[in-house]
Formats: C-alpha cells, sequence, structure tokens
C-alpha cells in the first residue's frame, strides 16, 4: 500500500515539488476535496456491526487547511482513509484531488538517512536515486532542515523525524494531504513549535490540507476551518471559520474563544450521541 502515492489512482505519484493534476473527472472549480453523505461501518466481534461514520458531509477548498477535530474513535482516520481512496464508502461520494496521506507515526526507515527517507516516495514512482535525493535536498534546503540529511532516524528528535516525514508527503506531489494526528505524540513545547513550523512550509508549498486532531487547541491555531465531529458514530456537528491570521498563538483572546465554541460544540456532539 502506498501511502505517500495516490491510493485512489494507483502508482501514478508526480516525480517534481508541483501538486500533481486534478483528476481529468472533477470539476477544475470545485472544493479539492467533497465529502456528502458518507457512511461506514466495519464487523464488530460479536458480528453486529460497528458504526464508525454517519452521513457526514464536509468539503475544503483549493489551499485551504480544513482541521477535522473529534473524541477518539469518532471515526476521524477512518475518514482520512476514505478520503484517499484506502477503504470504499458504504454509501454516499468523495470527489476530490489526488491525495496523500501521512499516519500518526513517522513510519521512518530506520536504515535510511534523513535524506532518503524523504525522497522515498519518488523512489516508489520508480524516480532515480541522484533526481529523488536532489528533489529531496532541494525541500530540506527550503524547509529548515539543512544539515540533517545524512543522520538517521535514531538521531533525529521527534519533531525533527515528523519534519522529514512531511516533506516525504509533500515530495509525491499530490495537491491533496491528509494529515492524520502528526503532532499527538510530541511534548507541548515540540509541538508548538511544529505548528509554527508547517503553517511557514505550507506558505512556501502550498496544498490543501485536511488535518485531523483531537486537540481543539491546534485545530483553531492551524486551520482556516475547523469541523468538530461527534462521538461515534462521527458526524459534522459544528464548522467553525477561523478567519485569523497567521501566525497565531494559543493565548490569543480570538483563538481562546474559538476553542470555547469548538469544545461546547463537541460536548453537544457528545450529549446527542448519549441520547
Amino acid at each position: 500500500m502506498n501511502l505517500w502515492g495516490n491510493a485512489r489512482e494507483g502508482s501514478n505519484v508526480q516525480t517534481g515539488l508541483q501538486p500533481g493534476r486534478r483528476s481529468q473527472t472533477q470539476d477544475p472549480g470545485a472544493p479539492a476535496v467533497l465529502v456528502r453523505g458518507v457512511s461506514r461501518a466495519y464487523a464488530g466481534r460479536d458480528g453486529v456491526p460497528v458504526q464508525a461514520l454517519a452521513d457526514i458531509s464536509l468539503h475544503a477548498d483549493t489551499n485551504e487547511l480544513l482541521a477535522v477535530v473529534g473524541p477518539s474513535g469518532c471515526g476521524k482516520t477512518t475518514l482520512l482513509e476514505l478520503i484517499c481512496g484506502l477503504q470504499p464508502c458504504e454509501t454516499g461520494s468523495i470527489e476530490c484531488a489526488p491525495a496523500a496521506l501521512m499516519p500518526q507515526r513517522d513510519l521512518l526507515l530506520p536504515w535510511l538517512n534523513a535524506l532518503d527517507n524523504a525522497a522515498l516516495a519518488l523512489r516508489i514512482a520508480r524516480a532515480p536515486r541522484a533526481h529523488a535525493r536532489e528533489r529531496a535536498a532541494e525541500l530540506f534546503a527550503e524547509l529548515g532542515l539543512a544539515g540533517f540529511e545524512q543522520a538517521h532516524p535514531h538521531e533525529l528528535s521527534g519533531g525533527m523525524r515528523q519534519r522529514v516525514a512531511f516533506v516525504r508527503t509533500l515530495l509525491s506531489g499530490k495537491e491533496l494531504l491528509c494529515l492524520d494526528e502528526p503532532f499527538g505524540a510530541l511534548d507541548a513545547i515540540t509541538r508548538a513549535e511544529m505548528h509554527t513550523w508547517l503553517a511557514g512550509a505550507l506558505r512556501i508549498q502550498a496544498r490543501t490540507v485536511v488535518l485531523v486532531t483531537h486537540d481543539v487547541e491546534e485545530a483553531v491555531v492551524l486551520a482556516d476551518r475547523v469541523a468538530v465531529l461527534s462521538a461515534r458514530p462521527g458526524r459534522v456537528v459544528e464548522e467553525l471559520e477561523v478567519g485569523l491570521e497567521r501566525p497565531r498563538s494559543r493565548t490569543d483572546p480570538e483563538v481562546v474563544a474559538l476553542r470555547e465554541r469548538a469544545l461546547i460544540a463537541l460536548g453537544r456532539g457528545k450529549a446527542c450521541d448519549e441520547a
């Protein structure tokens, strides 16, 4: 399974730094991702289906960062895998640009150095090693990773490993990046540093991003819009327009106010589920 290419379009991975082309069946003026009435269930151990998502609808515009926030087990990862074509929809439809998934763990290969780990997306696409390394080195220089090219994963901090994993995802050349709680395992100080780094990286290499997180504050600090999901089965209970200039701080009054609105929406979603 090629997480860094586009599962929805097989092995058609771009080998440059620019985003890949939009699907030929997608309207050029349409959102980068459009999810309409999608549901997904799994077979439970006792044979009773477990409903992960229920009639969920949302969208992300081109170069927008949409954060999807919700409690653990509400189907956030399932949603990303549906968008990336790694799972089938049972009902509804998903129209999206070519997508690449960055999973929760960095999945760096311990026998490769940082540069070769980042270049892996291009190597999977059968790009020559020298070409793949050259492209990866360009992004290392642009995104503040110069000097760490020869370091192996065990020599990198958690934040640095996530940066290398993000560069690998960028090098897939896809228009749409699906990030699955990429900073969840980091300490608070490193997580705040990564928020600043990610915002800067996306200014340099613009992409549409769907970011899944259970951290409401992270969602508001990073996103253009926040979709709040209920407890399982996940469904959208509210969408919040952030509309704040970057960079943002978690102590900004506007950020605090939006965080509280999101927390209220989360509580409302949980209450509806229990009812």
